[in-house]
């Protein structure tokens, strides 16, 4: 009985499984062709070049945008609006195309055209800023250091010290620099941009480009090139300054490109527009694996620009020559004792002190002397004078003649601090570097500035290297003007940094010199290290 019981079980089993094994036939849709399409286009009625679609048909699953031939389409759903700006200024039709897709792929497509009249300039201020009365023609501002560059993709948007390199005066190829950028406008809206590539039509080109437009290009060399490219680039073409309505500004000159060919889209976010200084920076795209970069560039007018060049300043105000021996003349300079809140916010490790020891007048000469030694709790001792509310002024040339100590962990410096730093707390109330110098990077010179988006170690910053900077006297510069500030040694400009309404340099400073030790900037100290002076021969400040 009970193999009976067990073979139908078995078979009652096997019945189960031959029925749960069986597929069911699938159900196929019906294709339906998407009907009834229509598009409903909205034109801003604003110059702006902004537009709206919402199409709608019936049995669509999603629809494709075409806004611009040969452009990828944008895929919206059912219900949902896609959105354009177009860039090209004057009064014209423009084509949009809409396809509904249906089911298995199929589609019914349909092109509306939408009257434009398209005003992208901010104001008549700006197109003339950059087009003067009609036509005006930039160069780059090959004389002064920082005048192309690049750095990361993500560097902020109002950075322009790059990251990874600044050029220094007429430092690259003059092939680049015979280029000359032309734009130009008529009462029709015509607005041309043309660039003259100079000499044998060749202009600069990153060398990812080199390789990969020209096979004759030696192979695996990191060398940027100038090449003709006129037949792979448009050296003319419309340009249009685009409002983006967060405080920057786009400008595109379509499918062509400023005087440096490395693949960016013809848009290039303006930083700086004056009369005599135009400033962009363009973000290339990635290639062969490369991450993407972002390049700066900077422009002035041919002709040296309507403004005229940067104001002379040539009448002394301020002169110290140290001539009396003893301690720092009192009726000019305060001297900062201690170590400050964490080292005077840089973990430096000296001690301040107004001991002749470290700071004294002798042979016509300031001396501030670095020492090992125990202090009040510190290793080092040192000193540091300043101008605060004896001597402060706004704008002008500084000169300041010095000689440095040397030895790893030494950081001397002469700057200028904002006045108002009592109460708008650095970096707020700005600071610009004249001069800053570490021993572990002996003979290398930097000039900086901060402010509330570029401070610490995120300073807008040049440098250059000088021989001999602790053997020799140099004169350490600044010209310091509402445009820019430059930095010069020995009356040669090995740098420039901009200044601008939204920056804390328009106001009153005064004068520091000191010589730190070690911290944030000074680095490691050099155990052997006993003492070493910064002597300082002569300040002057002219306006």
């Amino acid at each position: 009985m009970k193999s009976i019981f067990y073979k139908y079980s078995a078979l009652l089993l096997g019945l189960v499984l031959l029925v749960s094994c069986q597929e069911e036939e699938p159900e196929l849709q019906n294709i339906v062709v998407p009907m009834n399409l229509t598009v409903n286009a909205t034109v801003l009625n604003d110059q702006s070049g902004n537009v709206t679609v919402s199409p709608a048909a019936d049995d669509a699953l999603y629809f494709h945008v075409i806004f611009t031939p040969g452009a990828s389409p944008e895929v919206i759903s059912p219900g949902q609006t896609a959105a354009f700006r177009f860039t090209q200024s004057g009064q014209y039709q423009a084509p949009v195309t809409v396809i509904a897709f249906g089911v298995g792929g199929v589609s019914s497509s349909t092109t509306v055209f939408l009257d434009l009249d398209v005003r992208l300039f901010i104001d008549q201020e700006t197109l003339q800023l950059i087009g003067g009365d009609g036509e005006k023609r930039w160069v780059w501002d090959q004389t002064v250091g920082g005048h192309f560059g690049v750095g990361p993709l993500l560097e902020p948007l109002d950075q322009d010290n790059p990251e990874f390199f600044s050029a220094g005066p007429n430092q690259l190829n003059p092939c680049l620099y015979d280029d000359v950028l032309t734009f130009s406008y008529d009462a029709n809206d015509n607005y041309t941009f043309t660039l003259d590539p100079g000499a044998n039509n060749e202009v600069f080109i990153n060398w990812a480009e080199v390789n990969r437009f020209f096979p004759d290009a030696t192979p695996g060399m990191f060398v940027d090139e100038c090449r003709d490219i006129t037949d792979q680039v448009a050296f003319q073409d419309n340009f249009v300054i685009i409002d983006n309505a967060d405080g920057t500004r786009t400008l595109d000159v379509g499918g062509s490109f400023m005087s440096y060919w490395v693949v960016v889209s013809g848009e290039y976010q303006i930083q700086e527009l004056t009369a005599d200084r135009l400033v962009i920076r363009g973000n290339s795209q990635p290639f062969n694996g490369d991450d993407s970069l972002t390049w700066y560039s900077t422009f002035v007018p041919e002709d040296g620009g309507s403004g005229g060049s940067e104001p002379v300043f040539d009448t002394l105000i301020f002169e110290e020559n140290f001539d009396t021996p003893g301690a720092p003349d009192t009726n000019v300079w305060n001297y900062d004792l201690g170590t400050g809140d964490n080292g005077w916010g840089n973990g430096e490790l000296q001690y301040y002190t107004d001991r002749p020891e470290n700071i004294i007048v002798e042979d016509g000469l300031l001396k501030i002397t670095a020492r090992q030694e125990s202090f009040n709790g510190s290793a080092y001792t040192s000193s540091r004078i300043q101008s605060y509310q004896k001597f402060e002024f706004q704008y002008g040339r500084v000169d300041i003649r010095a000689k440095l100590p040397t030895g790893g962990g030494t950081w001397p410096a002469l700057w200028l601090l904002g006045a108002d730093f009592e109460t708008n707390v650095w970096p707020a109330a700005g600071e610009i570097d004249i001069m800053e110098h570490v021993g572990n990077q002996q003979n290398t010179i930097f000039g900086s500035t901060h402010d509330p988006a570029n401070f610490g170690g995120n300073s807008r910053s040049v440098n250059t290297v000088v021989e001999g900077v602790s053997d020799d006297f140099n004169v350490y510069s600044i010209i310091w003007s509402e445009n820019t500030i430059r930095f010069l040694i020995n009356d040669e400009e090995y740098g420039a940094l901009s200044n601008s309404g939204s920056l804390p340099f328009n106001k009153d400073f005064f004068l520091i010199l000191n010589v730190a030790m070690g911290g944030n900037f000074g680095g490691a100290i050099d155990p052997a290290f006993s003492s070493s002076t910064m002597e300082v021969d002569y300040i002057r400040v002219y306006q």
